[in-house]
């Protein structure tokens, strides 16, 4: 059985979940594992846990406030991972980091905070050490039991983190029997306890890391088509080599946001004071001739949401596109164009989202991308789409919509979800292959 089908949209939960279910309505579960086979990787189907001591990399770079988690997603997907090795009885050694120090370790990084979170997600105490090597680390990681967890302190702390220096690699190696690699999220970053010690110690994906690179490759390597995109956010510059590949492998490129702005204006439409880079536009008319060229659609707004002035609840118009005045800019796309979008996710088989129709975090302003939103959402729980977002203002984006729950997966990853979707290599992906 695929993973996804027996884990859930996030890697998490007993019995079937809605993943499974939208799946099993599209008569696709067979077929995807198929197409996407993870032998190319070893899992945890691989590998005898009893008695070993894994090296267990997740992701614990939650959203904090005053000490609180805000947004325990991240966390909620790795317990899948964790429980099946308890349960295998393997002692699980975490690896994580958090934040960005600079030097050393320093209370405001600590995952020290995280330990009781941890240990009522799992519903078990969980150990700390201090320091994720030496003395302490060593003598917290002999003293675990099968099944027992330890949570090491900030891998950062340590230059060698992220210089993927080989003498921190060692020390993290001795640690551990076996090293399993569960935080996707991390996995375009070539450090030591994202990509090293894969090369040291027999590696292995975990639940969650297997459940991205399924859900992810199923939507771009071999995907049911028609396959749309949509791509969103604020700036061409930033997506440049996203649209240059989607272009080469999707059917319709839906661009929304800011960046649709800069492609209207390279089609010589007057945009008032909208945002727009205007040392873009040669190479947005490049993007546009790169789809024709491809038999690729691309999908602009023809009426947009207008306002004088950035503020929640600022008097709008709804406009055709080529009415826009000089003191007036877009905040999101109209009606009319969200019609068109609905229609095209309507004859889709296979979405990818990534980034927001408008400025969605104030209202008028967010109402393409909800409309879309919930569009998306209701073709895949009706098991006609299959339905891939990711990226951090897009979780938000679809959240606010209420519409996350309802898609075939989200991911929580931001930088490795876009490297992916440009065709990147992620190191900690590709240090994984069997």
């Amino acid at each position: 059985m695929g993973l996804l089908q027996s884990h859930g949209r996030y890697g998490c939960g007993d019995g079937q979940t809605s993943v499974s279910v939208h799946w099993a309505r599209l008569g696709l579960a067979q077929l995807f594992f198929n197409v996407v086979p993870m032998s190319a990787f070893k899992t945890l189907d691989h590998v005898n846990l009893d008695g070993k001591r894994v090296l267990l990399r997740v992701d614990l770079n939650v959203p904090m406030e005053q000490g609180k988690v805000t947004d325990a997603t991240r966390i909620e997907r790795i317990l899948p991972t964790i429980k099946e090795i308890a349960q295998k009885g393997g002692k699980i050694i975490l690896l994580a980091h958090f934040g960005r120090p600079k030097a050393g370790p320093d209370t405001e990084n600590s995952l020290q905070p995280l330990v009781s979170v941890l240990s009522q997600q799992l519903g078990q105490e969980i150990a700390f050490a201090k320091d994720c090597i030496g003395p302490e680390a060593e003598g917290k990681v002999a003293a675990l039991k099968s099944g027992d967890v330890l949570l090491l302190e900030n891998t950062r702390f340590h230059k060698g983190e992220e210089k993927n220096d080989p003498a921190f690699v060692a020390a993290l190696a001795s640690l551990g029997d076996i090293y399993v690699n569960d935080a996707f999220s991390a996995a375009h970053r070539a450090h030591a306890s994202t990509e090293g010690l894969a090369h040291v110690l027999p590696a292995y994906a975990g639940r969650a890391m297997q459940a991205e690179i399924e859900a992810i490759a199923s939507a771009l390597e071999n995907p049911l088509r028609p396959l749309v995109a949509v791509v969103g956010g604020a700036k061409v510059s930033t997506k440049l080599e996203l649209l240059g590949n989607l272009v080469k492998k999707v059917d319709v490129l839906i661009i929304g946001g800011g960046m649709a702005n800069t492609f209207l204006a390279a089609q010589g439409k007057a945009i008032g004071k909208s945002l727009c880079e205007k040392d873009m536009l040669d190479t947005a008319r490049s993007v546009l001739e790169q789809a024709t060229k491809a038999n690729c659609t691309i999908v602009l707004p023809n009426d947009v949401v207008t306002a004088k002035e950035f503020k929640a609840h600022a008097p709008s118009l709804v406009i055709d596109v080529d009415h826009v005045a000089e003191d007036e800019m877009i905040l999101d796309a109209g009606p009319k164009t969200v019609a068109r979008v609905e229609a095209q996710f309507a004859a889709a088989k296979t979405l990818v989202w990534n980034g927001p129709f408008g400025a969605f975090e104030l209202a008028p302003f967010d109402a393409a991308t909800t409309a879309a939103a919930r569009a998306a959402a209701s073709l895949t729980k009706a098991g006609k789409l299959m339905s891939i977002a990711g990226g951090g203002d897009t979780v938000s984006a679809l959240n606010h919509a209420g519409a996350g729950d309802d898609f075939t997966y989200i991911s929580t990853a931001g930088g490795a979800f876009l490297e992916w979707l440009e065709g990147k290599a992620l190191p900690g992906v590709e240090a994984l292959r069997a």
